[in-house]
């Protein structure tokens, strides 16, 4: 809600600064404030529902203001926006909000449609809604009221929102002129306004480019792809453009998997009848290719995860295929079952460029961690990399090679074996160094000088392995650079650590003597104390011990030694004195 009143407060300095329009009609900013509108509520994130919300909320809200009410709660009445009525911006705002709202509401049913395909036909519907209330708005911009530039920018948002209808429905010729012209359009804009309207008009042209291109292929200019591939490297067309994207790049593969029938890895031939592992292993080049010839991080990351995906279901779909024949062995009760099948050395071959783009993948990462690492902290609030996230990666990259060395098929290949061996040594080097970096973080002087020590050990062991597998260091991180940057990274340290101890001597012996007494009991002894100013001081024991103390009685009888109690001899019976007299005595009662 927040941001809402923030809208409404730009909203509304729009309207009083409308007369230093340079024709003194009406302006509205419309890309400006769909793309801030759209960043602030959802599409951010890609939320489309959340947006809808948004653009609904603010329709009424606009409808309030202006008293453009559609009836009431018990009947609607329609009314139209004419051009008599334009005397205030917001009723062209109003419009362009119906638009946003229909084209929010349409997005979100694409992305519902991929496992509701039903939902497709109201998709188109909303495309549709969308489009005509876009045409609505250029028609009341046509008002000699509305200035030259909002003329403009509605003509390219209805030529944006009737491109997506023609696009949608694969008619890619009217759909290719409508895009040519929002190009166009932005083009002239960038090129007349300020920079900063010039970044937003320049973005949406690079946001149809791709779409331009993808219709053009589809006209059958062949050369589009080429273009379509390159800005699939920049990182350009998002969102449904980048599905098709990749739905063409498959479908042209798989035309091409056809004369593909067999691979060779580490000196066998291997057939591939799987017609998924042929169309992933005939694109592995291009993806490489591609993944080295980008530059931006973003985008590399996104082709890693594209790559790693598209392996993992290649690899279940050789999974099942290696289920079915284990059975059929079963059944034909094979004697020569130790024997690796083409199928399982496939298998191994898959898992392999799984594990290597793995291992790819996080050097790429701990590269750009290592390059933030030497950069000074621009915010101090904002956290940066640290070494302990280098150490998580050199830790994945470890257990990927752990993995490589026990593939199927491979256990009697030493000149692999080796190779896995002196890679897994590399990075052992590289994982010790950033450990000890941490510690250097901490002031364990000691503790770091014995890590480096390992990394030199790991390094020279690399380097006394290496002279038989000169290949293999290639893809590999340069050892000598690590050694120079470990002797560097210990002069620091030693350096370091006599800084501290001379700081360390120059604080008196008092203060450095950890005394747990409370300051009440050590009155007559100064010491600079740091803990007396803070937030738990030692002042006194608390709760104090126990000591011990004479039981206390619970009743005090004072009076009793000095009671005289009264004779009782007549009460106590004399012996000696029975008989017959007694009692006869006692019959008539003469003893009382």
């Amino acid at each position: 809600m927040a941001a809402d009143k923030q809208n409404d407060a730009k909203l509304s300095s729009l309207d009083e600064n409308k007369e230093n329009s340079p024709d003194g009609g009406l302006g509205l900013e419309i890309l400006q404030i769909i793309k801030e509108s759209q960043q602030q509520h959802g599409l951010r994130h890609g939320d489309y529902q959340r947006y809808r919300g948004y653009c609904s909320r603010r329709l009424r809200r606009l409808r309030k203001t202006l008293g453009f009410r559609m009836g009431n709660r018990h009947k609607f009445i329609g009314k139209k926006i004419t051009v008599e009525m334009l005397s205030d911006s917001r009723y062209l705002l109003l419009v362009l909000m119906e638009a946003e709202r229909a084209w929010s509401y349409a997005m979100q049913l694409k992305q519902e449609a991929n496992t509701e395909p039903r939902k497709r036909f109201h998709l188109l519907a909303r495309l549709r809604k969308a489009a005509k209330h876009s045409e609505k708005l250029e028609k009341l911009c046509e008002s000699p009221r509305v200035d030259a530039k909002t003329k403009l920018e509605a003509q390219a948002y209805t030529a944006y929102l009737t491109g997506m209808v023609e696009f949608e429905l694969q008619e890619w010729k009217l759909a290719m002129e409508a895009f040519n012209k929002c190009k166009t359009i932005y083009e002239k804009l960038a090129s007349a306004f300020t920079e900063e309207l010039a970044v937003l008009y320049r973005q949406r042209v690079d946001e149809i480019s791709p779409n331009i291109r993808y219709c053009a292929y589809n006209i059958g200019d062949q050369n589009a792809i080429n273009d379509l591939m390159q800005m699939r490297l920049t990182g350009g067309g998002g969102g449904m453009m980048a599905e098709k994207l990749e739905a063409l790049i498959t479908q042209a593969r798989t035309k091409q998997a056809a004369t593909m029938s067999e691979v060779e890895w580490r000196g066998r031939s291997v057939p591939v009848k799987i017609d998924k592992a042929r169309i992933f292993l005939l694109g592995l080049a291009d993806n490489e290719a591609a993944i080295a010839q980008t530059a931006n991080e973003e985008t590399k990351e996104h082709l890693y995860e594209t790559l790693l995906a598209e392996c993992r279901d290649t690899i279940q779909a050789v999974r099942e295929e290696l289920k079915s024949e284990a059975k059929q062995r079963e059944r034909s009760s094979d004697a020569d079952s130790s024997k690796v099948s083409n199928l399982q050395f496939l298998h191994s071959y898959l898992t392999y460029i799984k594990l290597c783009t793995l291992v790819k993948r996080n050097e790429s990462m701990a590269h750009t961690l290592q390059a933030k690492l030497k950069e000074p902290e621009a915010d101090e609030n904002k956290r940066g990399p640290r070494p302990q996230d280098l150490i998580r990666l050199y830790d994945i990259i470890l257990q990927s090679l752990a993995e490589l060395a026990t593939l199927q098929g491979l256990e009697d290949d030493h000149t692999f074996q080796k190779e896995v061996s002196l890679k897994t040594l590399v990075y052992k080097a590289y994982r010790c160094f950033f450990i000890a970096q941490s510690y250097v973080l901490v002031k364990k002087w000691s503790e770091a000088l014995v890590l480096y020590e390992r990394v030199l050990k790991y390094a020279k062991e690399v380097q006394s392995k290496a002279k038989s597998l000169n290949n293999t260091l290639k893809d590999l991180p340069d050892v000598q650079e690590l050694i120079a940057e470990v002797n560097a990274e210990k002069y620091s340290l030693q350096a370091a650590a006599i800084l501290d101890t001379d700081e360390t001597a120059e604080v008196p012996s008092q203060q450095q003597v950890k005394d747990n007494t409370p300051l009440c009991k050590r009155l007559e002894t100064f010491r600079l104390d740091p803990a007396l100013v803070g937030k738990q001081p030692n002042l006194v024991q608390f709760p104090p011990d126990f000591q011990p103390i004479p039981c206390k009685p619970l009743f005090f009888d004072l009076a009793l030694n000095h009671v005289a109690f009264p004779p009782l001899d007549d009460k106590v019976e004399q012996k000696g004195k029975g008989g017959l007299t007694g009692y006869i005595k006692g019959i008539f009662g003469f003893g009382s």
